[in-house]
């Protein structure tokens, strides 16, 4: 019975590794995700990616290879999976509308550099953060430092394009706020299918957005070559 179950999971994790599938809009951590140091963990995962190269038959003796644990680790915590860390979050910086705009701001093309948390391969894209202030107005560069953070993670594309948008909306104080992302992902494109061409696109409006007449002239904004030469 063990090895049947075993045998069901195991297909489960396959199939749902080759589709992409999020299961809840919350990032899954344990609760025990901080109970050690940065440090504790760049230890531990040296070791582990040092094992795995081991098991590969690379030979770590190898000038170019005797480094290689030691800088994924740590680029493991400190980098490529910083937003994981809640310390890391950016304080959204918030100031009043006191020049009363009105009409929705868009912040286009912020790169996207994320990782799938099926394969652990690259997420390269742009994202598109749009709202419509009620009172407040936020730094234009914390949109683009709230998208680093969220994308900075083991992630699922859908799953990013709603925290954003929810970490604006907590911080704005509305629920006028949308996000259009456009992202290769390389367990698409380099592994499986390996269709270098196709990429995903995904979206969450929230609010005023919802309106057929918002939502259009937000994607006709996205439409405008800002391109400067």
């Amino acid at each position: 019975m063990f090895e049947v179950n075993s045998k069901m999971n195991d297909e489960r994790v396959d199939e749902i590794g080759e589709n992409h599938v999020g299961t809840s809009a919350k990032t899954p951590l344990r609760a025990d995700a901080f109970d050690i140091s940065d440090k504790e963990k760049i230890e531990k995962i040296q070791e582990n990616v040092k094992e795995i190269l081991e098991t590969l038959g690379m030979d770590l003796t190898d000038d170019s290879l005797q480094g290689t644990p030691k800088r994924v680790a740590k680029a493991f915590v400190s980098e490529l999976f910083m937003g994981l860390n809640p310390a890391n979050k950016p304080e959204p910086s918030t100031f009043d509308n006191n020049y009363n705009y009105g009409e929705m701001l868009v912040e286009k093309n912020i790169v996207v550099y994320s990782t799938c948390e099926h394969h652990l391969l690259p997420i390269i894209g742009r994202a598109h953060v749009a709202y419509i202030s009620n009172g407040k107005v936020i730094g234009l560069s914390k949109m683009n430092r709230l998208v680093e953070y969220y994308a900075k993670r083991p992630q699922v594309q859908e799953r990013l394009t709603m925290q954003v948008v929810q970490a604006m909306q907590e911080a704005l104080g509305t629920e006028d706020v949308a996000c259009v992302i456009d992202a290769k992902h390389l367990c698409v494109n380099s592994r499986g299918i390996k269709d270098i061409e196709s990429s995903t696109v995904t979206a969450e409006f929230g609010g005023k957005f919802k309106e057929k007449e918002t939502k259009r002239e937000f994607l006709d904004y996205l439409k405008m070559d800002t391109t400067f030469h």
